[in-house]
């Protein structure tokens, strides 16, 4: 009985602990659509009210129409999904014939191209920049998704996976006359696919989230992203808080719809990430 009583404050303990960090998490995340709802003169009212008085719609219609917001919403969700496709592609190529293919040299090159996630990112734009620069590609959608294609941390992830499909399968590939393009779209995309679909939700997000390089790339509106454009919300003295968090509102909701699509890939890719070499 002793045992069980033990059992018993262990799981309370547990689930008490999960749903105050569930707490913690979410109640930013509400306070964000309760002033995305308020008035400008209802944001700083004491004590703060959680839920408005009067709900209002205006900022959502104040944020789209007087801000390109469905320009900036296209350009986001355009420059994440090329970004996404081609870090699927480039990623798993690269996970490959790291995982798969034997050539001389093919570990030391893979520990060399890991180390370089030890380099911040901000110390890479400055050579990234001058690189688009040359090739003409500034305020252009070439310079805001090509770079971004290519990432250390996908090509990690792809080896991982692959690393773990059986070397019979392979062997039997070859004997029936395939190929290494046929083994690789065949036998080992189809097994990696949650954690294919986990590549793509980080890398979706990241991109959906980066200001930084848009920032550097960009400087005309037509091209900015979402990031950039909730930017111009802001004002130089002062800041309209209801508007920013209607316009941060907006921004959220694609990010949303494509993790509940992908969340049961996105459940066993992080499954699949925990496996050995």
């Amino acid at each position: 009985m002793k045992a069980n009583h033990q059992a018993v404050i262990r799981k309370f303990l547990f689930y008490l602990l999960l749903v105050v960090g569930a707490f913690i998490m979410l109640v930013p995340f509400l306070w964000m659509i309760s002033t995305s709802f308020k008035g400008s003169g209802a944001v700083m009212v004491f004590p703060p009210e959680f839920i408005p008085n009067e709900l209002t719609f205006a900022n959502y219609q104040e944020v789209v129409g007087k801000f390109p917001m469905m320009k900036f919403l296209w350009n986001s969700l355009l420059v994440a999904f090329l970004t996404t496709i081609g870090q699927i592609i480039f990623s798993s190529m690269a996970g490959y014939a790291f995982a798969r293919m034997h050539f001389k040299g093919r570990d030391p090159l893979f520990l060399l191209y890991l180390a370089t996630m030890m380099v911040p990112t901000q110390v890479t734009m400055i050579p990234q920049f001058i690189l688009i620069r040359e090739f003409g590609w500034l305020d252009s959608y070439q310079g805001l998704i090509i770079p971004t294609m290519f990432a250390v941390f996908g090509t990690f992830l792809m080896r991982q996976a692959m690393l773990s499909i059986p070397r019979e399968l392979e062997e039997a590939a070859f004997m029936d006359g395939a190929n290494h393009l046929r083994v690789f779209w065949h036998v080992c995309i189809p097994l990696i696919k949650p954690m294919i679909a986990t590549l793509g939700i980080f890398t979706f997000m990241q991109s959906w989230n980066n200001f930084l390089w848009p920032l550097i790339v960009v400087s005309s509106n037509e091209l900015a992203t979402l990031p950039l454009g909730l930017s111009l919300l802001q004002g130089r003295w002062s800041t309209d808080w209801s508007l920013m968090m209607s316009g941060v509102v907006i921004s959220v909701v694609p990010i949303l719809i494509v993790y509940l699509f992908a969340q049961k890939y996105f459940i066993q890719g992080m499954t699949m990430s925990g496996m050995k070499e």
